[in-house]
């Protein structure tokens, strides 16, 4: 008997609670057409747009040309390398208490003072990364190579040109011609010559010698 007054008492109640969610249902399908809160509409448009620019975001454009390039003199002063359009370049890495130091800083100068008036330029740049053989400032480094060697190309800045800080140039020169190690330098004095539209066309090991190399000079200058 007392089941059964609880079921008559709980049969209103339930049909009760279904009339309100029939109502709730029925306001819903009405407002289903109201246009969202601002706020959401914001953040979703927001989230949108930011998904687009995901898939529209370029990386910016590989270089081409060592001339693209913006490098520090001995002073840290931004020297442009498209100044070298032109000409051709042999770029090394250099350092003062190396083993090679005397035959390359001598034969270098040579190459130097006999193609300077025919379009060679020589871009000294010092390197600390082998054996801390580059241990002096830009001043010092600049000082021992014009006073000792009569060098009169450029000495410029102090770079790294291996590890995850190397300078952006030589990223590029190593990218563009590898060697015996894949792309890493593996000394001082690793050579690279690059024609006259800032292309690379050679690389040299440390044990290449300068004066070598000098009839592949005379033909990126169109001598041969």
């Amino acid at each position: 008997m007392p089941v059964r007054i609880q079921a008559i008492t709980f049969i209103p109640l339930l049909r009760r609670w279904e009339g309100v969610t029939r109502s709730v249902l029925r306001d819903r399908s009405l407002t289903s057409d109201c246009p969202p809160c601002p706020r959401i509409s914001r953040a979703r448009s927001g989230e949108r747009e930011g998904q687009m620019g995901a898939f529209q975001s370029q990386p910016s454009p590989t270089k081409t040309s060592i001339h693209q390039f913006t490098v520090k003199d001995g002073s840290g002063k931004d020297v442009d390398l498209g100044i070298y359009k032109g000409k051709v370049l042999l770029v090394v890495n250099v350092a003062s208490k190396c083993g090679f130091t005397e035959s390359n800083y001598t034969q270098l100068t040579e190459l130097y003072n006999k193609y300077k008036n025919k379009d060679l330029e020589i871009l000294a740049f010092p390197c600390n990364q082998f054996l801390r053989q580059e241990p002096g400032t830009n001043q010092e480094i600049k000082n021992f190579a014009c006073t000792r060697y009569k060098a009169e190309y450029p000495i410029f800045q102090k770079v790294r040109v291996n590890g995850s800080d190397t300078e952006p140039v030589y990223q590029f020169l190593k990218a563009s011609k590898t060697g015996i190690l894949g792309s890493r330098i593996k000394w001082n004095f690793t050579k690279f010559l690059v024609d006259k539209e800032g292309k690379v066309i050679g690389r040299y090991a440390p044990t290449t010698s300068p004066s070598s190399i000098e009839k592949d000079i005379q033909k990126a200058l169109g001598e041969i």
